[in-house]
C-alpha cells in the first residue's frame, strides 16, 4: 500500500537561523529589564509620595497609569517573541488577541459594576450608612496607642 498525500505541509514562517533567534532573545531580554527597572523606579517614587504629609494623587495616578502602559509593553514582548506569537499569520494572532481584548473588557465591567453598587449602596441603605459613621466616630475617639506598647 502506498500512501497518498492529500495536501503537503504549509508552512508561512520564514527560516530564522538559531544565532538570529538567539540575538533576538538576548535583545528582547535586555529591553524586558530595562523596562522592569524603570518600573521599579516608578514604584519606589510612588511609595515616597504616599510616605509625604502631602501626597499629591494626580502625580500618583499618572504614574500608575505609566506602571500599566510599561507592564502591556512587556506583556507584548513577551508574548511575541518568548511565545512566538510575533512570527504567526495574521489569523492565529487575532484568534489569541480579540478573546483577551474581550477578557480585559469583562474585567472593566465588573470593576464599574461593584463601584456602581457601592455608591447605590452607601446612598440608599441607611443601616450600612449608620454603621460606616459610628465605626469612623469609634477610630476618632479612640486614643492613639504609644510606641512600644507601654503606657
Amino acid at each position: 500500500m502506498s500512501q497518498h498525500i492529500i495536501s503537503p505541509e504549509i508552512t508561512f514562517h520564514t527560516e530564522h537561523s538559531d544565532a538570529d533567534f538567539k540575538s533576538r532573545v538576548r535583545k528582547t531580554t535586555i529591553l524586558l529589564s530595562v523596562i522592569t527597572i524603570i518600573e521599579l523606579g516608578i514604584g519606589l517614587l510612588i511609595y515616597n509620595i504616599h510616605k509625604g504629609e502631602n501626597p499629591n494623587h494626580t502625580l500618583v495616578l499618572m504614574f500608575k497609569g505609566a506602571v500599566c502602559i510599561l507592564t502591556l509593553a512587556k506583556a507584548y514582548y513577551i508574548v511575541s517573541v518568548f511565545m512566538h506569537l510575533g512570527d504567526e499569520i495574521r489569523n492565529m494572532i487575532m484568534t489569541i488577541v480579540v478573546p483577551l481584548m474581550l477578557f480585559i473588557w469583562f474585567i472593566f465591567a465588573f470593576i464599574y459594576d461593584g463601584n456602581s453598587y457601592k455608591n447605590l449602596r452607601n446612598t440608599y441603605d441607611k443601616h450600612f450608612q449608620e454603621s460606616a459613621v459610628e465605626k469612623q466616630e469609634k477610630k476618632a475617639e479612640a486614643p492613639a496607642a504609644k510606641p512600644g506598647g507601654k503606657e
